[in-house]
């Protein structure tokens, strides 16, 4: 099957959150490198961002990350974003900085450092409410790196008291969106590991509590398009992380370990509905470049999520179906493997053009210059990076 005009439509309608932290200074536990043309300010991430959109078209959104991307006056920034054609998305929080949370944060053995970690969010609220956001993200680094550091039933009960918190104190249009990951910076056990945790919160919270499933945040040979499919089957997946990664979490443009992976999981998406209006499902990139350009960085994560729904479209469902219902086993691979390989690259530079895009964003951010006035104005201030 090839690219439809039908196709190109549901195409049109993707909208791809990007990460402001993606534009920051970062690296590795061992450096973190500076990069010329740094955003210093959150201002100035929503500036990088809102460029990417412009040349994509398909990323009208900017999730925050607090404290690093707070400010003095929010309404100033949400216009901001407005101006420059994008607006505000996910709100982040960040419970694994602070010396107090080194022990946990909603799952800490001390009642005080509990409190301090529900007010932060309660904080991230208000921030999404001034900011028109509709989706609180919580990923804790909480868990122990030794058996018999603390209870650990004790910390599930005091997760579940301190997200109940949090939960309550939500506007009816917000959601609470519940991430997980296995391993790391908990080396023993981590308090959320998995899919199933999150989720048996996310059930006992309510129905504007979801998961959200970062791709990266698996063991290794972990079947993710099962999960995505039980999640979407359930109603339960509430946003993406997108990145890539070979060996743990990586935080690589999304596609470039194993972009097969990748349109694995959009097919269980398209299968689930999950590009349905109504589906509450967020497509949002969670990449760190460390040391390729940050914007172009962006930009090609955008352009292989795009490519891969793309292939996904041109699968011959019906066919597929059919094939599976008679058993046909190599029959029903080489149909997924047939639009897997389908080479839509010319269509859709085509099809950008007729929406007045760069066939190539790529080449176009390069000529476009402005990488070099960014380099040239932001100098003589502190740059923006982990933490900041």
């Amino acid at each position: 099957m090839e690219l439809t005009d039908e196709h190109l439509d549901t195409l049109a309608g993707l909208a791809i959150e990007v990460p402001s932290w993606a534009y920051g200074n970062s690296g590795t536990r061992f450096k973190v490198f500076a990069t010329p043309g740094v955003p210093r300010d959150p201002f100035e991430k929503i500036d990088d961002a809102a460029c990417v959109h412009a040349l994509t078209g398909l990323a009208p959104s900017v999730a925050l990350h607090i404290p690093w991307d707070q400010v003095d006056d929010v309404d100033a920034l949400t216009r901001h974003a407005a101006e420059r054609g994008v607006r505000i998305g996910t709100i982040n929080s960040n419970t694994f900085q602070d010396d107090i949370y080194k022990l946990g944060s909603l799952c800490h053995p001390d009642a005080g450092v509990r409190k301090a970690a529900v007010e932060h969010h309660l904080a991230c609220i208000d921030v999404m409410t001034a900011t028109g956001s509709s989706d609180l993200k919580i990923w804790l680094a909480d868990g122990t790196n030794y058996p018999g550091q603390d209870d650990l039933r004790a910390r599930q009960d005091r997760l579940t008291e301190g997200l109940a918190t949090i939960y309550a104190a939500l506007a009816p249009h917000q959601r609470l969106v519940l991430e997980y990951k296995f391993f790391e910076p908990a080396f023993y056990h981590t308090d959320v590991p998995d899919w199933g945790t999150s989720l048996t919160h996310c059930l006992a919270l309510g129905e504007r509590a979801r998961v959200c499933l970062d791709t990266g945040h698996h063991a290794p040979g972990t079947n993710i398009e099962f999960i995505v499919m039980q999640l979407l089957r359930l109603g339960r997946l509430g946003s993406f992380d997108f990145n890539s990664r070979f060996y743990a979490d990586d935080d690589l443009i999304v596609g470039a370990a194993d972009p097969f992976q990748l349109f694995r999981i959009l097919a269980e998406v398209v299968r689930g509905g999950g590009l349905e209006a109504d589906s509450g499902v967020v497509f949002m990139l969670d990449q760190c470049h460390n040391i390729e350009g940050k914007i172009p960085g962006q930009i090609r994560s955008v352009l292989n999520v795009v490519e891969m729904l793309a292939r996904v479209l041109c699968l011959d469902t019906a066919a597929l179906a059919e094939a599976q219902r008679r058993g046909d086993v190599l029959g029903a691979n080489q149909i997924l493997m047939d639009a897997f390989y389908t080479d839509v690259r010319p269509r859709l530079a085509q099809w950008r053009t007729e929406r007045g895009l760069p066939a190539d964003p790529m080449a176009a951010f390069l000529a476009s210059g402005y990488q070099e006035r960014i380099e040239r104005e932001r100098v003589g201030g502190v740059q923006a990076g982990w933490g900041a």
